[in-house]
């Protein structure tokens, strides 16, 4: 088991690992409050991916990255990432269009 240090390589890993053996990988995501920490692990039974964190603004990070996997398990191992990772940014925006207090 190897820690992976960016971010960027942690996930275009973890994408070849599922899109190479889809029935067998896994994702897991621990938290320890007391620590801080979030830890997710890609894995597959032959190969282990993990990344380390205690930086707030890696929960963002690890949304797309739920989406990513959400996608590519419901549309197949070929699908198109890219939108999915894309497409948090669109509607991050119309939902902040109507907060605030009305004038």
């Amino acid at each position: 088991m190897v820690y992976i240090t960016s971010w960027d390589e942690f996930v275009d890993r973890s994408v070849q690992l599922f899109r190479a053996d889809p029935e067998s990988t896994r994702y897991c995501m621990k938290y320890r409050h007391c620590d801080g920490k979030l830890v997710l692990k890609v894995t597959d039974n032959r190969e282990c991916l993990k990344f380390k964190t205690d930086q707030a603004q890696d929960a963002k990070k690890m949304e797309k990255l739920n989406n990513i996997f959400f996608t590519l398990m419901a549309r197949g191992p070929d699908a198109d990432v890219t939108e999915a990772a894309g497409k948090d940014q669109g509607e991050a925006q119309a939902t902040k269009k109507g907060r605030g207090r009305k004038q």
